[in-house]
């Protein structure tokens, strides 16, 4: 698992790789990753925005950018948590991603949420470190 906190808003993800979707002999690799979302300031808060960069092997950059998260804006107040998967396919056996979400205070204050940088490695692959 991956944490960040950012304003005492916490978010936690945890990758995983979707073998059944995936096709390697088709370039085609495909993970699905968990994001927990903990609301441990004193402050509520709206997801309104997000943003990802997503990199795969060969250093091919996808930024992605919009409105909330799976189709939803959550409110948070102090103590809420929120929860959504989701996915990512790429043409490589492994990437990277990170990014972060645009909050909004009840006041209007915006202010960004750092989400973890993460990898996406494909089961058996191996890295070769210099």
């Amino acid at each position: 698992m991956y944490r960040a906190l950012t304003r005492d808003i916490e978010v936690v993800v945890e990758p995983f790789y979707l073998e059944e979707q995936s096709d390697p002999e088709d370039d085609r690799y495909v993970w699905g990753y968990k994001i927990v979302i903990s609301n441990n300031s004193d402050t509520t808060v709206r997801l309104v925005n997000r943003y990802w960069n997503i990199t795969d092997q060969n250093g091919i950059v996808d930024e992605i950018t919009g409105a909330g998260v799976v189709g939803e804006q959550p409110r948070l107040a102090p103590g809420d948590t929120y929860e959504y998967s989701s996915g990512c396919p790429l043409d490589t056996p492994s990437g990277l991603m990170f990014g972060h979400y645009q909050m909004e205070t009840d006041e209007g204050e915006l202010f960004d949420v750092e989400i973890p940088a993460f990898s996406l490695d494909s089961p058996g692959l191996l890295r070769v470190l210099n």
